[in-house]
């Protein structure tokens, strides 16, 4: 499993229903670098091969553009060599199940909000139910004092992701709770298994990142001969 959407590098191994081995970085642009690294890392550690696998799960985004492009083709790398079937899990599905993994929903909490960075005080994000439901669809999100305001006079909010910081700067009420992290490839494994189970493969040679808003390439300031 890759997860690479965010600022977090992760890859990790799922034996028999459990992680059996996980690699990750938060260094700066590391994702090109270190994504191929850990896979091999870790399969050489467990004394397998990519043959030995049964399928390949990318997170798929939505996310950093430089990052999913980097996931998504090593995934895909991996699968055409080996002929492996290619899983992609939403990024911010790995999030609601890395909440729900981990223990980090509040007593009584009602919903569960997955945001990713979208710079200045914009997300990604969607509204999932405390059983990990996605019951709102998936969108940019400009923050305001009034944002989800609707879910907050209903019950306890458990905002997570690495948007959750900027968001707590201007969301001020009782009942949300905020956690700043990135996804990490050891939550894929549930959404993961379930798309493998359900036989919801990736067409290798088209599947693209789910990017939500359009790319879109700057110039360079520097000047080049």
């Amino acid at each position: 499993m890759i997860e690479t959407s965010t600022g977090l590098c992760s890859a990790a191994l799922a034996e028999n229903g459990k992680i059996a081995a996980y690699k990750e970085s938060g260094a700066l642009h590391s994702h090109a670098s270190l994504t191929a690294v850990f896979i091999k890392e870790i399969l050489d550690d467990r004394g397998l091969s990519v043959k030995d696998c049964d399928a390949v799960c990318v997170s798929m985004g939505p996310g950093s553009y430089t990052g999913l492009r980097v996931g998504v083709s090593t995934a895909k790398g991996l699968c055409f060599g080996a002929g492996l079937p290619l899983l992609a899990v939403g990024t911010l599905d790995v999030l609601v199940w890395q909440a729900l993994a981990e223990g980090i929903a509040p007593e009584g909490c009602k919903y569960i909000v997955p945001m990713v960075d979208a710079r200045r005080m914009e997300a990604y994000t969607a509204v999932f139910n405390a059983g990990g439901t996605q019951i709102r669809e998936t969108k940019p999100e400009i923050f305001s004092q009034e944002s989800f305001s609707d879910l907050l006079g209903d019950g306890k909010v458990l905002f997570i992701g690495d948007a959750a910081g900027k968001c707590s700067t201007v969301i001020s009420h009782d009942n949300a709770v905020f956690c700043n992290c990135c996804p990490k490839a050891s939550s894929m494994l549930i959404p993961a298994e379930t798309e493998y189970k359900e036989k919801r493969f990736k067409d290798v040679a088209y599947f693209e990142p789910f990017y939500l808003k359009e790319f879109v390439a700057t110039v360079s300031k520097k000047k080049l001969f």
